[in-house]
């Protein structure tokens, strides 16, 4: 389709450095700032915090304004921040963090509008699958290539070069001004913007929920893994291992994009969390660990692009920015508590827990979205008894 090739690479670059930039800043704190894994941790609490914050804010903006406004500050921050960043003290660097998340350059939010307004209803998941697959293919890249520059560079030279790829990407979604409305919409727009209480439904925050709880397992299963190879001595097979993972994910996006009708958010959420549970009993050799996480990291790509199709479903076209923005900061939310949770289970425990855990506490999110949603649907009427 015209538009779709060029806007899935645009958004894949945009991505790149996004991938990077979290192990790229925890190495410099702990290399050349001389702080501990923890002071890097608050860092990257913050900047989570900032985009949790920011990612529905500045989807609402791009409801209001368009794209190239939005994208033009948030890429002007983004740049700004990174390219200071190996200038400024940890305190500073500290302090600007929130900020700098809440200003990034939304390119999960973009993406998911610019598919949508491309791409006809019936050919979305599709889309949205494909997508999944970039966002895991850019997981493979970015890290890596964050990790290389940071060791083998200055980290001057390595802060600032992340800095450059997100003002190079920013420019280029500017210059190109990828449609995020379809013309059939086009009209809805001309309009007042309809309360938030009229369209954040039952649905669509139970979706939410269920974003939330499907990150919550994502993470916690691959810091899970990760203590299972360390503490059986085979850590040097960590990263096939990482890899194996996210082959087995885009394998599932691209069958879950294939097939005409598929499973529902939520029991792909379900589906998930109950392959993930009993993963710990099996703790090495590593190849044996890769085999017993292939089915639950296939449905990983489905959930999340199932996630995308149900908030893209439930929003009015007026505010799916705002609606995408919500789903972003779910997302990130999930996996901002999803570390030190399943970390402190690990730490307690034993690695194997680890899988349990989250699990059981992706079940526990998303079953708050179900509690919400029905606390909020009014019950039916009872019939009158009829006076006869």
């Amino acid at each position: 389709m015209p538009g779709v090739p060029s806007s899935m690479l645009l958004m894949f670059l945009a991505r790149l450095p996004m991938t990077a930039m979290g192990v790229t800043m925890t190495l410099y704190v702990v290399n050349d700032l001389g702080r501990g894994y923890g002071a890097a941790g608050l860092i990257g609490a913050a900047t989570t915090l900032g985009s949790a914050i920011g990612a529905p804010l500045v989807g609402r903006y791009v409801d209001r304004y368009g794209l190239r406004p939005v994208v033009a500050i948030c890429g002007l921050a983004s740049s700004t921040f990174w390219i200071s960043a190996p200038h400024l003290p940890y305190q500073v660097l500290l302090a600007v963090s929130l900020p700098a998340g809440v200003l990034s350059v939304p390119a999960g939010t973009l993406a998911r509008l610019v598919l949508t307004a491309l791409v006809p209803l019936e050919q979305r998941r599709a889309a949205y699958s494909l997508d999944t697959i970039f966002v895991e293919a850019s997981f493979m890249i970015g890290p890596s290539a964050g990790i290389m520059a940071i060791t083998q560079l200055p980290a001057v030279y390595a802060l600032t070069g992340i800095g450059i790829c997100f003002a190079l990407s920013a420019t280029l979604i500017y210059r190109m001004n990828p449609p995020i409305r379809a013309e059939a919409d086009a009209e809805v727009f001309t309009g007042e913007r309809p309360p938030v209480r009229s369209w954040l439904t039952g649905r669509l925050v139970m979706a939410m929920f269920i974003a939330a709880g499907a990150l919550f397992c994502l993470v916690g299963m691959e810091l899970a893994a990760l203590a299972t190879v360390r503490a059986s001595g085979d850590i040097a097979w960590s990263g096939l291992l990482i890899t194996l993972m996210c082959i087995a994910s885009v394998l599932g996006g691209a069958i879950h994009g294939a097939v005409r009708r598929s499973l529902s958010q939520g029991t792909l959420m379900v589906l998930l969390a109950v392959l993930t549970l009993p993963v710990g009993l099996i703790d090495h050799p590593w190849w044996l660990l890769a085999i017993v996480l292939f089915p639950s990291n296939v449905l990983c790509a489905p959930t999340l692009a199932a996630s995308t199709e149900t908030v893209s479903a439930a929003a009015p076209p007026r505010v799916r920015g705002e609606a995408m923005g919500l789903l972003d900061a779910a997302s990130r939310i999930g996996l901002a508590i999803g570390s030190p949770i399943i970390g402190y289970v690990i730490d307690h425990s034993s690695p194997g827990w680890g899988f349990a855990a989250s699990a059981v506490g992706a079940l526990g999110i998303a079953s708050l979205g179900l509690f919400w949603r029905r606390s909020r649907t009014p019950a039916a009427p009872v019939p009158a008894l009829s006076s006869s």
